[in-house]
């Protein structure tokens, strides 16, 4: 029996060691140009841009796919942000992906949620929660207005409400990161 679990921590050992050998070998490093350009885009996973979120959507950016102008939630400071970044002109949003609006949060009436978990299935960023046959609700932090919540909900329990204010390091578009210095 011994001999058995020893056998076994041995293998996983060895396993072990390989896998680990082989992230650091075999690691694909992140284009650094997708990683600024998606820095710029809002996050909210909504898919107007035609790509399944944001990430998706800057690595069309960077492969020369996409244009800079599809991004609604962004709106013409996002087109600028990328064209600044990207050394290109600015220019108007596309009509085609949707129109600028006011930032939203999702809010589910409570009476009426029959705890379906469809909206649960919708949420890109996981802002939903709420057990089957419960009611659900939605954490206004982490929603980002995405509206995807809306089409599969059987009641229509979910309603579009203004955010409540967030602190300035939560804001889009960012704020400049500045070095700090110990002093």
């Amino acid at each position: 029996m011994l001999a058995a679990v020893l056998v076994v921590v041995g293998l996983a050992a060895v396993f072990g060691a390989v896998l680990g050998w082989a992230t650091v070998r075999f690691r694909v490093q992140a284009d650094p140009m997708v990683e600024r350009i998606d820095a710029l885009l809002p996050q909210t996973q909504c898919a107007q841009c035609g790509y399944l979120g944001c990430r998706p959507y800057a690595e069309a950016i960077a492969r020369g796919e996409a244009d800079i102008n599809q991004c609604p939630p962004g709106g013409e400071a996002g087109v600028r942000a990328l064209a600044a970044l990207l050394g290109r002109e600015p220019k108007p949003l596309n009509p085609d992906n949707g129109a600028v609006k006011p930032p939203v949060v999702a809010l589910i009436v409570e009476d009426d949620c029959i705890g379906c978990t469809k909206c649960i299935q919708a949420c890109p960023v996981d802002a939903i929660i709420g057990a089957p046959k419960r009611m659900h609700t939605v954490i206004a932090g982490l929603c980002t207005g995405c509206e995807l919540c809306l089409p599969p909900c059987p009641v229509d329990c979910i309603v579009l409400v203004p955010p409540a204010p967030r602190p300035a390091e939560y804001r889009w578009p960012r704020p400049a990161v500045q070095s700090r210095s110990t002093v």
